[in-house]
C-alpha cells in the first residue's frame, strides 16, 4: 500500500474547540504514531497565526477568501485573491503533500479542491454534518458553496462521513454516490478504571451554547421532572445562547439548581463526566455527538437525542436511553426515570462501557489510511 503524505485540510483547529477540530487533531497524532508524513491545514480567521507546531504537527493557517456577489465584495475577493494562492502554493511547495483530506467541507474544501486540481493530487473528503448542523444554514443560504460541494463529492476518491445520517444528507441533497461511514473516537486509558457507584446528584450537558444543541429543551424537562432537591444541572460550554439559558432558568425557577461553569478544558469535561450520575445529549439536531463517547467512557448513564446520528448509534435501553427532545413530557419521564432508578444506571452505564470500545482513534486513523487510493 502506497504511504501518502497526507494535509488534514480542516475547517477549524486549535486554539478552537469543536468536534472536527478534535477529530483531526487524534487523526493527525495516530498518524504521526504510524509514521505516516501529515500536516494540518486549516483556515486562518484574520489572526495571521502562520505556521505552527502544535502538539508535534505542523499546522499552517491559510486564508481563504471568497466572493460575495456584489461589485464591492467581487473587488475585495480580486484583491485578496493573488496572496491567498501565494500562501496555498508555499503550502504545497513546503510539504509536498500526495493527497488532500478535507474535514467538515467550507472555505477550507474549496480551496483544497482547487489545490486538488492544480496539483493533480487526490482528493478525500471526510463530512461532521456541516451541511445540516450550522446554525446559520451556511449551505442553505450560499450558492457557492452548495454547488462546490457537489463537485468536491463529484471529484473525491474518497468519501466518508460520520454517520449514517450524514451520508444520507449528501446522497439526498447534494448528489454523492456510495461513500462510507468513518465514526468519530474516542481516547481510553488503558485499562479502563473500574466503575464507581459513587456519584453526585448531577445531570451534565456540554456543548455551545447554540439553538441546535437543545439546551433549553433540557432545561424545560428538568423542570418538569422535578427531580430531588439536591440534584444539579450543569450546562458547561458557551455560546451566543448563553443569556438566553441563563433566562430561562430564572423564568422555569430553577436557577439556583442549575450551574454555567463556561468553557471547559477535556480534562474538566471528564471530570464533571466522572462525578455525575446522568450525561444529556438533548440536540435538535446531532450528526454524532463525541460526548455520547465521552459519557460511555465516563460511566454515567447517556440520555440521547433520538433525532439523527445518536439514533442510530446508541442502543435505547441497552447502552442509553433515546429520547425526542422536543417531547417535554416524555424528555422530562425518561430523565426522571434514570435519576430515581439506581439499577437501570448501572445497568446502562456498564453496556456504555462496554460499547465504546469499539471507537478508538486508531481504528478511526485505520480506517481513513485503508480508504486512501494506493
Amino acid at each position: 500500500m502506497r504511504q501518502h503524505r497526507v494535509a488534514l485540510v480542516s475547517s477549524s483547529y486549535h486554539p478552537y474547540p469543536g468536534g472536527v477540530e478534535e477529530h483531526t487533531a487524534q487523526v493527525a497524532r495516530e498518524f504521526v504514531a504510524r509514521g505516516v508524513p501529515v500536516e494540518v491545514w486549516t483556515v486562518d480567521r484574520g489572526e495571521h497565526l502562520g505556521t505552527r507546531r502544535v502538539e508535534g504537527v505542523t499546522v499552517r493557517y491559510l486564508p481563504t477568501p471568497l466572493p460575495s456577489f456584489t461589485p464591492s465584495g467581487v473587488l475585495r475577493f480580486l484583491r485578496a485573491l493573488p496572496s491567498a494562492a501565494a500562501a496555498w502554493g508555499r503550502a504545497a511547495q513546503a510539504f509536498r503533500p500526495t493527497l488532500l483530506h478535507v474535514h467538515c467541507f467550507g472555505p477550507n474544501g474549496i480551496y483544497a479542491m482547487a489545490a486538488s486540481r492544480l496539483l493533480r493530487r487526490p482528493l478525500a473528503l471526510a463530512s461532521h454534518g456541516e451541511t445540516f448542523m450550522d446554525e446559520d444554514d451556511v449551505f442553505g443560504t450560499s450558492r457557492l458553496l452548495r454547488t462546490s460541494l457537489r463537485a468536491a463529492l463529484r471529484r473525491a476518491a474518497v468519501v466518508t462521513g460520520c454517520s449514517d445520517v450524514v451520508l444520507a444528507d449528501l446522497r439526498a441533497r447534494f448528489g454523492l454516490r456510495g461513500g462510507s461511514v468513518v465514526p468519530n473516537g474516542v481516547t481510553l486509558p488503558d485499562p479502563l478504571p473500574p466503575l464507581t457507584g459513587a456519584r453526585e446528584a448531577v445531570v451534565f450537558a456540554v456543548g455551545r451554547q447554540v439553538r441546535v444543541k437543545g439546551f433549553d429543551l433540557l432545561l424545560d424537562a428538568f423542570a418538569r421532572a422535578d427531580p430531588p432537591a439536591d440534584t444539579r444541572l450543569v450546562l458547561g460550554g458557551d455560546g451566543p445562547e448563553h443569556a438566553a439559558l441563563t433566562r430561562r432558568a430564572e423564568t422555569l425557577g430553577i436557577a439556583a439548581r442549575v450551574e454555567f461553569p463556561g468553557r471547559l478544558s477535556p480534562e474538566e469535561v471528564s471530570g464533571w463526566m466522572a462525578r455525575a450520575q446522568v450525561v444529556a445529549v438533548p440536540s435538535r439536531r446531532e450528526a454524532f455527538g463525541i460526548v455520547l463517547l465521552e459519557a460511555w467512557r465516563s460511566g454515567a448513564a447517556l440520555l440521547a437525542t433520538s433525532h439523527d446520528g445518536p439514533g442510530t448509534i446508541v442502543r435505547d435501553g441497552v447502552d442509553g436511553l433515546l429520547v425526542d427532545p422536543e417531547d417535554t413530557d416524555s424528555f422530562a419521564r425518561q430523565l426522571g426515570r434514570l435519576l430515581s432508578e439506581p439499577a437501570t444506571r448501572d445497568r446502562l452505564a456498564r453496556a456504555g462501557r462496554d460499547r465504546v470500545r469499539e471507537f478508538t482513534w486508531a481504528a478511526v486513523a485505520d480506517a481513513y489510511l485503508g480508504a486512501y487510493p494506493g
